[in-house]
């Protein structure tokens, strides 16, 4: 029940207090990028919570054996063929989705590895299009449906590199510390209602993106794969271990439940203590 209150002794209303309404709810949560690695790893997480998973992926097929294997395992989930980079296609889903969005995961990525000269921008740009402007254009799209509900969970998978840098990821690193801007703002314009936005930062998390990374840096610096893993991607961080997809999705279940609804713009690190070096 939303309650209501002015302040003793002014005429200003106090901001609503709104109660845990949506514990032990099922939520409608679409994850982009659902069909592989990460966001296919959260929606099997969040499914087995009792989640309905609305599984998008650019390619259509991925997406459905995610949602397949969740029902399999006795959850409900659906799949769509979704482009982040294209407002119709953004329109077309949510006007397909008659029930609303509860929880939107911003997950879909890519990556290139290359010095900034040696860059092309047509990949420049394309990384930045899926990963910032597609995010944004999603959050866009969800908040109205959200703001009528007056409630609403948006996570955006960020990455340490939100936060730091490492070279020969411009584009990546540029689209990643977008999304924490992003998330801030969308913050502060949804603080009067039950919506909130965080973004998870998590050091490398072994899926296919980060296989093709490995071998791409090993061939950028002539060294082997092994060496990659070792001396650039497990040396700062001072646990030395790859984080699981079950950190994440129990992360992400925390940020989507009733006691994290006073958490919003955060950035939420999962990086071994590699930052607080």
């Amino acid at each position: 029940m939303l309650c209501y209150a002015l302040l003793q002794g002014t005429g200003h209303r106090r901001r609503r207090s709104v109660t845990h309404r949506q514990e032990g709810r099922q939520l409608r949560t679409l994850i982009t990028g659902a069909g592989s690695g990460i966001g296919a790893g959260i929606a099997t997480e969040l499914a087995r919570a009792g989640h309905r998973i609305l599984a998008s992926d650019l390619d259509q097929d991925a997406a459905e054996l995610t949602a397949w294997q969740i029902r399999q395992d006795g959850g409900q989930a659906g799949a769509f063929a979704l482009d982040v980079t294209r407002d119709d296609d953004v329109e077309r889903l949510i006007g397909e989705l008659d029930d609303g969005v509860d929880v939107l995961v911003n997950n879909a990525g890519l990556q290139h590895v290359a010095p900034l000269e040696d860059f092309p921008m047509q990949q420049w740009d394309q990384l930045v299009q899926v990963m910032l402007v597609g995010s944004a254009r999603l959050t866009r799209a969800v908040l109205p449906g959200m703001r009528a509900r007056d409630f609403g969970r948006i996570v955006n998978i960020g990455s340490i590199h939100s936060l730091v840098a490492s070279p020969y990821k411009s584009a990546y690193v540029a689209a990643k510390h977008g999304l924490t801007g992003l998330a801030k703002v969308v913050a502060l314009e949804t603080a009067d209602t039950d919506i909130t936005i965080n973004t998870i930062c998590p050091t490398y998390v072994k899926t296919p993106l980060v296989e093709r990374q490995i071998a791409a840096q090993a061939r950028t610096h002539g060294i082997s794969e092994d060496r990659v893993v070792d001396e650039i991607m497990l040396k700062p961080m001072p646990k030395g271990v790859f984080i699981s997809f079950e950190e994440l999705a129990g992360i992400c279940a925390f940020l989507i439940g009733p006691d994290a609804r006073n958490i919003t713009g955060q950035c939420i690190v999962v990086d071994g203590g590699w930052t607080v070096q």
